[in-house]
Formats: structure tokens, sequence, C-alpha cells
């Protein structure tokens, strides 16, 4: 070998700046209903990932009245078939794109997102999207709601059983519903 060996992890690593664990399901409902412009983008795992309202495209549903949300890649068909309306159609990458661009309108034309829910996408995928906009959207809060942590969101779960997942997100869900 004609090159040195390098110990360690050399690339996408999260850096100095890291997620904060969420304590409980309620912060998380608090923080979204006291956002001015709550957006949740649902990626295309949804349409497998089991909760207990059935998938995780029947939870969004319920979260529709609270926030905006948007679909990616063919996940808006889910919603279609659901005959679901207001959903916004986008692919994750020019999402991201958008969410940084300090001109964007968001969806309606209102003005920029101030918060932005992340459910239902590959680790990986997630991982990219919330580096880049730590890194340049940086007035932008993030929160992962993927069953594990996820360092590149301001506030991420952490790493969970399936069952205790469940509960987390139902609870989320529920207490934005009774909250007025």
């Amino acid at each position: 070998m004609s090159q040195k060996m390098t110990l360690g992890q050399t690339a996408e690593i999260a850096g100095p700046k890291k997620a904060f664990i969420i304590p409980k399901p309620e912060v998380v409902a608090s923080m979204i209903k006291r956002a001015k412009r709550p957006l949740l983008v649902v990626g295309s795992e949804s349409a497998k990932t089991m909760t207990s309202d059935g998938v995780l495209v029947d939870t969004a549903i319920r979260l529709i009245g609270k926030m905006t949300v948007a679909a990616t890649g063919h996940l808006v068909s889910e919603f279609l078939k659901r005959d679901v309306q207001g959903v916004h159609s986008i692919s994750l990458m020019n999402l991201g794109d958008r969410l940084r661009d300090p001109l964007w309108g968001g969806f309606d034309g209102e003005g920029q997102y101030d918060l932005v829910v992340f459910a239902g996408f590959p680790y990986y995928l997630e991982w990219l999207v919330l580096n880049g906009l730590k890194s340049f959207a940086m007035d932008l809060r993030t929160i992962s709601l993927t069953r594990s942590y996820q360092p590149n969101a301001s506030w991420s779960l952490g790493s969970m059983k399936v069952d205790e997942w469940k509960e987390v997100l139902d609870k989320i869900a529920s207490t934005l519903m009774e909250e007025n």
C-alpha cells in the first residue's frame, strides 16, 4: 500500500452541532403549535411504515389541519387514494434547495417555513437533506420523526423500538388534535 491508512470516519460526519433528543412527545406537539409556519414532509417509506393509525400516511392525514403537508416522490398518490386534498408534491432534493432559499415564499406564497418536520424517509436521504439545511438554512428549525437518532436535525427522536416509536407518534398526533 502506498497510501497511509486513516482510522475513523472521514466523510459525512455530523460535525459539532448535533440534534437535541426530544424528551417526550408533548415537546414536539408544543413546538409545532408555537411555529408560525410549520411544514410536514412525508417521505417514500411512509406508505409501508406501520403506525397505530395504519401506515405513516394515515398519521400524516391526521395532521393536515395543523400544518402544511408535502409528499415526496410517488407518495402523493397515497393521499389521493384516500381522497385527501391540499397535499403538495415535490421531490425531496428540490424541497431541500427551496427551504434554504430566502426568497422562496412556500407552497402558498405566504413566506418561509420556520419549522420543518421530516417523517418516513430512508435514513441516508434524510441525513443528506438535513445536513444541507443545517449548513445553509441556519434559522430553520428541523425535527426528525425517524425511529433512529438523526444528528443533522435540530431535534430528533432518540433511537427506539418500533412499538415505542408508534406510541410516540400517536401521542404527538393526539396532542396536536386536542389543542385548538
